[in-house]
């Protein structure tokens, strides 16, 4: 073990345990001999001691930065930070108590739920490989019923059932289908010792948190309980809204409405153990809540549990701060979560260091943790989401239309699903912006955290992967299993175990395999049939830049999917974008034509008055009309015309700009064959410039581009490249001019050079 020296360190050794709390101080009460904790350690910006990553055994983790304040406090030592493994995005805090090294990780702020809580879990393997169990800790909320369950209680799992797992039925009836997960032997064993030693001997939790104190005392408020009110009311009595608004205490509730029941004689939390009930939403339906609790024996509820313990040994231990109803308020969070770390910290104690470096408790999946990152990766490609990062971000306001319209509302509305079976598709012309209201529509779901969204842009200027099936089925997969990664578990299905572990092989020694379409279509299917409860959205942008064979296929495979979605239960939402033609069509779906919508007609308006500034005389609010009645919805159509009147304008001759309207073609492939021909200035340069971007047999990097036009243009300027000399702007502004403006430089990561749009490949 080394040590970094920092400043100096503060040791608590043998503590005085004669101080006695009373209820004065709202601290729960001791007897007047606190039992001694082990001797402890405690670095204070002080001396921090440096382990190896496999000296941490014991993983720790919370969905909320109290909870994990309350982790950090239980430490009694904490240790310098460690480097993550690749791809790991945990922050953690590293220490120790008692024997065992522990790390404890925090889900994102903001992000929870059990697919988040499964990546921090999978990711912590990743760094930490020798871990073998994991601590789900924190707040949850109480089922009261046959077992006493009182705010400030604690519960530990026997099993955690993931109850939004399952499928709909007729009649709107559920029935679910979600595993109960169970911890291992050697966690229930020590649970097992700790129940019996609390029958002959009171909990250490109050001396935990004496202890705490001592250390900590900004720590107080999460454990001074006194001035804290535990109301339980009537399962008929709704919280009362103040003013349309829901308050955060039940002020205005009716006391009348209380349970009646008797105050406990023992002001220290109880400890109850049984079924934890999981899911992606918080649980506030009341009658949702008895019924589980009736049926399954559930006694709390909470979001993260189930994620941690799919594929990772664990326990889930939660303090008690609400009932699971509409009566929530976050007063008792901070004492919840205190009193679960207190818990989480004791059965530490009691667990022999031995169970942690022995073989390991958790059941390994037979497909490993490396194997699954390995085939994951081999679906990415260079320019998986290049055409997507690529479209420039909507004007202003444009597009929020959508989001109000008939359709679309019908669209996201599970209830009629049955009439489109989750299909919207958004149809037009060349260059009416269906792929800046895909994008919209893409990150405006994305906003929505109960939902999944993942998307794929169809790219006809892009590399081979950017125009087929083949990437888009590798690029949605790759997303999904990325943002949910329980569902890696695909991997080890016995259909393509045999395929997979060559693929595997030949990964490993840079054959580079080829993924199949029909082995991609398998997995896919398969990883959606696992969703359960969760939403999933997908956009597919452009299906007319992908081959015509091959979309027919695609829209074949998404409506069965469709069907299996209704016939699963699980909630699927699919949008496409494409052109009239080539003619596809879906037996159920909603359409949406962008040239006949109000909205988009009031969006080219905008834009047409906020960017073509040529004054407000009646001559400019002609050309203005006359502008947007010639567009016919095509956005692209406007936007090259503005530029073209403004540069005519600058002669100062508002007439001029009318004419010069008048005179431009309608049609958006004449409009790009005039921009062509109109000005014959470096017309060299521009014809070179074509020339490279149409033939050559992929998308040209931008210094590729630049260079191979040099070198015919000026080749005694030619040099080796100094970037002080030439940067990446001078490049870009080269390709703007030498193609006067019809080429564009890519945003992506590796950028490359191409047609401002798919329809000017067809003209040139």
């Amino acid at each position: 073990m080394s040590r970094v020296p920092i400043k100096e360190t503060v040791t608590f050794n043998h503590l005085n345990t004669s101080r006695e709390t009373t209820d004065d101080e709202g601290l729960m009460p001791m007897g007047p001999k606190r039992q001694r904790l082990n001797d402890m350690t405690y670095t204070n910006g002080s001396t921090l001691a440096t382990l190896s990553h496999d000296k941490y055994t014991v993983g720790w983790i919370c969905a909320l930065s109290m909870e994990m304040s309350a982790a950090v406090a239980m430490l009694d030592e904490i240790h310098q930070g460690l480097p993550r493994a690749d791809e790991d995005t945990n922050t953690y805090t590293l220490g120790r108590i008692a024997a065992h090294n522990v790390a404890i990780a925090c889900l994102p702020s903001g992000y929870y739920g059990n697919n988040n809580a499964a990546a921090v879990a999978t990711n912590m393997r990743r760094t930490f490989p020798s871990m073998r169990f994991c601590l789900m800790v924190g707040i949850g909320g109480g089922a009261p019923g046959k077992a006493d369950i009182r705010l400030g209680d604690v519960v530990v799992s026997e099993g955690v059932m993931q109850y939004d797992l399952g499928k709909s039925l007729s009649e709107g009836r559920f029935t679910r289908t979600g595993i109960m997960n169970r911890p291992p032997q050697e966690l229930l064993t020590a649970v097992a010792n700790l129940r019996a030693r609390h029958r002959i001997e009171a909990s250490r939790i109050p001396s935990i948190l004496a202890e705490m104190l001592e250390r900590h005392p900004t720590m107080a408020q999460s454990v001074y309980r006194n001035s804290l009110q535990d109301r339980l009311f009537d399962s008929t009595y709704d919280h009362v809204q103040s003013r349309g608004v829901l308050t955060d205490d039940c002020e205005l509730c009716d006391i009348s409405r209380l349970e009646d029941r008797f105050p406990r004689d023992n002001p220290n939390p109880k400890i109850h153990y049984g079924t934890i009930a999981s899911a992606n939403q918080v649980m506030k339906q009341v009658k949702t809540r008895d019924e589980l609790a009736h049926e399954l024996g559930v006694l709390c509820f909470e979001m993260e549990g189930s994620g941690v313990m799919d594929g990772f040994a664990g326990l889930v231990i939660r303090g008690i701060c609400d009932y699971s109803d509409s009566h929530k308020n976050k007063q008792w969070q901070e004492v919840a979560a205190t009193v679960a770390a207190a818990y989480a910290k004791e059965l530490l104690l009691v667990i022999p260091a031995n169970v942690c470096t022995a073989a390991p408790v958790v059941a390994i999946p037979s497909v490993d943790l490396d194997r699954q990152q390995t085939l994951l990766r081999s679906l990415e490609f260079e320019q998986i989401d290049a055409r997507r990062s690529n479209i420039k971000p909507k004007y202003s306001t444009t597009c929020r239309w959508l989001l109000a319209h008939p359709d679309y509302l019908d669209w996201q509305d599970p209830k009629p699903a049955v009439k489109h079976h989750g299909f919207l598709w958004i149809r037009g012309g060349p260059g009416t912006g269906k792929s800046t209201i895909m994008n919209f529509a893409y990150k405006e779901a994305t906003t929505h955290k109960d939902m999944v969204v993942i998307s794929f842009f169809f790219n006809a200027r892009g590399e081979i992967l950017e125009r087929s099936t083949h990437g888009m089925y590798r690029s949605l997969l790759s997303q999904l299993l990325t943002t949910l990664p329980n569902l890696l578990s695909i991997f080890d299905a016995p259909e393509h175990k045999k395929f997979l572990d060559d693929f595997y092989t030949a990964t490993l020694s840079h054959h580079n395999p080829v993924w199949q379409i029909v082995l991609l279509q398998d997995l896919l299917r398969s990883a959606l049939t696992k969703l359960g409860q969760i939403s999933l959205a997908i956009f597919v942008d452009a299906l007319d830049e992908c081959p015509p064979d091959q979309v027919e296929e695609l829209v074949e495979y998404f409506e069965a999917l469709g069907e299996d979605a209704e016939q699963n239960g699980f909630r699927l939402n699919i949008c496409f974008s494409s052109r009239y033609y080539p003619y596809i069509d879906i037996q159920y779906g909603l359409k949406i034509k962008l040239e006949t919508q109000g909205g988009h007609e009031e969006d080219i308006a905008m834009y047409i008055r906020n960017k073509l500034k040529i004054g407000t005389s009646k001559t400019a609010e002609e050309i203005k009309t006359g502008m947007q009645t010639k567009a016919k919805g095509i956005f692209m159509w406007v936007v090259l015309v503005v530029d073209i009147l403004k540069a005519e304008y600058r002669g100062g001759r508002i007439f001029d700009v009318k004419k010069r309207l008048a005179a431009l073609p309608a049609k958006l492939s004449d409009l790009f064959k005039e921009i062509l021909v109109r000005d014959q200035n470096n017309i060299g340069d521009l014809k070179l410039c074509i020339q490279w971007i149409l033939f050559a047999k992929r998308p040209l990097k931008l210094e590729e581009y630049y260079f191979a036009a040099v070198s015919a243009l000026s080749p005694d300027e030619l040099s080796e490249w100094d970037r002080n000399d030439i940067t990446t702007e001078d490049m870009v502004r080269f390709v703007i001019s030498s193609s006067k403006g019809l080429a564009e430089t890519t945003r992506s990561k590796v950028k490359t050079v191409q047609f401002i749009h798919e329809s000017q490949t067809l003209k040139v």
